[in-house]
């Protein structure tokens, strides 16, 4: 879950607050009597990818992407190491891309949701989310061409 809200946009000290507003949105779920998820993690990501477009909205976000996840990873890079590179350009291109797009590439590549799994969270079609995927991975592929990483 910390993930998908980071990669949606969420700040890193907002990152807990996001946590558990996705489990108490769950709480509310058992509480109001609605049937259970059949997949509660995907649920939970989809739940936190929407709280990620949530906040995305009503705070304009003013940190970029490459500084979150940044500060998310603690890992020791030598100077010019070309992982780190890779990470910053794909976070600045994730950040480029429009909130549905962004919201099922993170859906698919970092929560490691099905296409199948993601449309019917969403409520689209698995033909949205394919199209969707299609062109934000041809964007990124794009950006980082155009910035020389790959």
């Amino acid at each position: 879950m910390r993930a998908v809200l980071a990669l949606g946009g969420v700040p890193h000290a907002d990152l807990p607050d996001g946590v558990q507003q996705v489990r108490l949105r769950l709480l509310e779920r058992a509480a109001s009597g609605r049937e259970a998820p059949r997949d509660v993690s995907a649920w939970a990501a989809v739940v936190a990818s929407n709280l990620a477009m949530d906040w995305h909205r009503a705070r304009r976000r003013q940190e970029r992407v490459g500084e979150r996840l940044a500060s998310l990873r603690q890992w020791e890079h030598a100077p010019g190491d070309d992982s780190r590179e890779l990470s910053l350009a794909v976070a600045h291109g994730l950040d480029e891309l429009p909130a549905a797009q962004r919201q099922v590439l993170v859906l698919r590549f970092y929560a490691d949701l099905t296409v199948r799994a993601i449309a019917a969270e969403l409520g689209v079609p698995e033909g949205t989310v394919k199209s969707r995927l299609h062109t934000a991975v041809r964007a990124l592929r794009t950006r980082l061409h155009e910035d020389e990483v790959v």
